[in-house]
């Protein structure tokens, strides 16, 4: 009887140490996650930003989690995404003529990587961004509104031609009209005037009533 106790103490202790020993090995992989590498802020604007990142392959990330904060301040912003492959994230709503910092980690199904190395940048001023802005520097945005106005400047021709090549051809048709009247006009003046005419005695003389 008490080999059977020592027995199912000895599976006991075995099994609490097999346990114990996945558990350990459950949180070493999941303390394993590599941070992000290459953190890159890109694409900085006076109210935004881009920032990217890479992992190493091999790690099984789920999606990602990025802290931004003030340089000098303590409040944060976090943003949180999960269920995702992408290795970038817009930053909106900057200040402008301000120093971020911003770290990245990685989200796998155990939990989160360590942050990453902190990258502080800062936004540049209104008149700065404007000032970096060359003449001949023209945006899509720009040279879309060039095209819409083009468009409508051609439009806009367009109709004016078309009016015009109306009014012309309505006063030709008229002139028309009018030459083609003329002819007549003048046959029933000329009518007219040798009826109002008074008429002549043969010999030369005018004609006298008799009394």
């Amino acid at each position: 009887m008490a080999k059977r106790g020592f027995s199912a103490a000895v599976l006991l202790l075995g099994f609490l140490s097999v346990s114990s020993v996945h558990a350990v090995y459950v949180c070493v992989s999941d303390t394993l996650l590599s941070a992000p590498l290459n953190v890159t802020i890109r694409e900085i604007e006076v109210n935004s930003a881009v920032v990217t990142w890479e992992i190493l392959e091999g790690d099984p990330v789920i999606g990602f989690a990025i802290t931004q904060q003030k340089k000098d301040v303590r409040m944060l912003r976090f943003i949180q995404e999960v269920n995702t492959t992408t290795r970038s994230c817009a930053l909106w709503d900057l200040d402008e003529d301000t120093e971020y910092i911003v770290h990245v980690q990685s989200i796998s199904m155990g939990g989160s990587s360590p942050p990453s190395e902190p990258v502080l940048f800062r936004t540049p001023k209104e008149s700065e961004k404007l000032a970096s802005k060359s003449p001949d520097e023209v945006t899509m945005e720009e040279v879309g509104q060039a095209a819409q106005l083009r468009a409508g400047e051609l439009i806009i021709i367009v109709v004016v031609l078309i009016m015009w090549a109306g009014v012309i051809a309505l006063f030709c048709r008229q002139y028309d009209i009018i030459k083609d009247n003329e002819p007549n006009n003048n046959k029933d003046k000329a009518k007219n005037s040798s009826e109002c005419s008074t008429p002549e005695h043969p010999q030369g003389g005018l004609l006298r009533s008799n009394v």
